[in-house]
């Protein structure tokens, strides 16, 4: 056991110990610590308690040494236990290990109301036969560290919030999600349940809430604020956030009866910003007043940025889908007056000049016939008769060319597969590229603008492949189904950098492949090229489709 000495007197600021077995050097050196130190034994009796600890307690050594620790330290009447914590001094005195742990102690009064923390760690005290005698505790107001450590996982929790919704501002074109999305973020890192994003209308000037939590459906209804009207009126207004006590108690506020109803008191307001244009405001609120902080107001604000943000640029994408919709609209309507024009003069060369070059051609071959019936032998005269009807026949047979440029009749009579593997023939084969195919689970009839659309893709490909490619193969591939029609066209030819054709230029080149894509757009598919330099170049086009049965278009839906 320790034997236990005479108590000293002493006063606040100087050592005391009871403890004749403590060298004085030890004292001394636990004096001169910036932590407190107090020396307890079995019985929970103080030892020994250094100047930093009397300090402190502003207590004398008699009402100290040989008190008991919670009694002079805490001002308990117990050891210390549940709730507040279990002292470990039984278990370092049995166990002969040191312990560490982290007091929560509420302030004890003065203008400072943070709550303090205090680290102890207790280390056994041996005698000099190694014999557990006392606990030795040092404490140390770690109070700094702890606020320190709880404002950096705060603001890293701010970082986390903001990043979520820089990534759906980023992400997701669609404006309720990301308002609610941010809405929630918001709330959750100020701690609150209640708020609302309010939108402004630009025309009437006028806030009304989108998306709110924590509110009555009648409450968010009815609440309509002009520019300057109300809280969020004013901070739209002048683009300055507001910080509310209790909403109770300030004039500023509209709607009081639905206010009071509601039960709101605390309240945050911030503008949603976009550069120096104010789009809307966001309100997070509380049934207790004060609930919220000015720095709950800086994070807000960050939050307001984003909001802001994504506002203005779900209003540019909206604008862009308009205006794609209507330069979509166009293309159709100008594919379709092409498609139009071209039967039409199809069908002018068809009626009247091919039927006028065939009856020329056959008038001079019939006065050819005659010249030499009557054994005429004007040399001069006979060739150019021959030579005109050369001429006349080779006319005939472009302006049936020309014919099936604007308007195969295979595509009417025969439907797309065949019209495709004879165009190609005609336009590959002939100058000696070989062409194979291979067309699997593809109908006769499709509905007339999946089937014109094929076509002209393919019509495009097949005729680049002729006149840039300088391919000796082609491959045509269709595979259909009941959903949808797959069409592959590939050369062996020299290729391209698909990478430098991304718009059409002055001169008109890339306009081919921007038409064929938006052509297949329109019709609800994708086109890609695949190209490389010295590689070849394959098309690959789906369509969704709705099969026709005889001359009747099935009216499933397309894919």
């Amino acid at each position: 056991m320790c034997s236990q000495g005479e108590a000293k007197s002493g006063r606040a600021g100087q050592p005391v110990t009871g403890a004749s077995w403590l060298d004085t050097g030890v004292r001394e050196l636990a004096d001169m610590l910036e932590d407190e130190v107090v020396v307890v034994d079995g019985e929970y009796r103080v030892q020994f308690a250094n100047s930093a600890m009397l300090t402190r307690l502003a207590k004398t050594a008699p009402a100290m040494v040989n008190r008991a620790c919670y009694e002079a330290c805490q001002g308990r009447s117990a050891p210390c236990g549940p709730p507040l914590w279990v002292c470990p001094l039984p278990k370092v005195l049995q166990t002969g290990s040191s312990a560490t742990l982290v007091h929560a102690a509420q302030p004890g009064g003065g203008d400072d109301t943070r709550k303090q923390y205090v680290k102890i760690v207790m280390h056994p005290v041996r005698d000099h036969n190694g014999k557990i005698c006392a606990v030795a505790e040092f404490r140390r107001d770690v109070t700094a560290e702890r606020e320190l450590e709880t404002e950096i996982l705060k603001r890293h929790h701010h970082l986390y919030a903001l990043s979520l919704i820089s990534g759906a501002v980023s992400a997701l074109p669609d404006l309720d999600t990301i308002l609610n999305l941010s809405l929630d973020v918001a709330l959750e890192v100020v701690g609150g349940e209640i708020g609302g994003i309010l939108l402004l209308d630009a025309h009437n000037r006028e806030l009304s809430y989108r998306v709110y939590r924590g509110l009555s459906a009648r409450y968010a209804e009815k609440v309509r604020m002009k520019l300057g009207e109300g809280v969020a009126g004013q901070v739209a207004k002048t683009g300055e956030p507001i910080l509310i006590e209790d909403l109770c108690h300030d004039e500023r506020v509209a709607h009081r009866d639905l206010v009071s109803t509601e039960g709101l008191k605390g309240l945050a307001s911030v503008p949603l910003k976009t550069k120096d244009k104010v789009v809307g405001v966001i309100n997070v609120a509380s049934h207790m007043p004060g609930r919220f902080s000015e720095d709950d107001v800086y994070l807000l604000n960050s939050i307001g940025y984003q909001i802001g943000t994504a506002i203005e640029q779900t209003k540019l994408y909206g604008r862009l889908a308009r205006a794609g919709e209507r330069y979509r609209a166009l293309l159709q309507h100008a594919l379709t007056a092409q498609e139009e024009e071209r039967r039409r003069i199809a069908r002018e060369l068809h009626d009247e000049t091919s039927q006028s070059m065939t009856s020329l051609s056959l008038s001079l071959q019939a006065a050819i016939g005659i010249a030499e019936a009557k054994g005429i032998q004007d040399d001069e005269l006979m060739d150019r008769l021959r030579k005109a009807h050369s001429t006349a026949v080779h006319a005939g047979n472009e302006i049936v060319k020309l014919m099936k440029e604007l308007r195969p009749t295979l595509l009417d009579e025969f439907g797309m597969p065949a019209a495709i593997r004879r165009y190609a023939k005609d336009t590959l084969e002939a100058h000696g590229i070989n062409v194979t195919s291979e067309f699997t689970g593809v109908a006769e009839r499709y509905r007339p603008e999946v089937e014109v659309t094929l076509f002209r893709v393919a019509q495009g490909v097949l005729g680049n492949i002729l006149q840039h490619s300088e391919a000796q193969n082609a491959r045509i591939e269709m595979h259909c189904d009941e959903d949808r029609c797959l069409l592959s066209i590939e050369d062996d030819g020299k290729g391209f950098n698909v990478n430098k054709l991304t718009r059409v230029d002055p001169s008109g080149r890339g306009a081919g492949l921007f038409t064929m894509k938006e052509r297949v757009r329109l019709v609800g598919g994708f086109c890609r090229v695949d190209s490389r330099p010295g590689r070849g170049t394959r098309v690959i086009v789906k369509v969704p489709l709705k099969r026709v049965v005889g001359d009747e278009e099935d009216q499933g839906a397309d894919s």
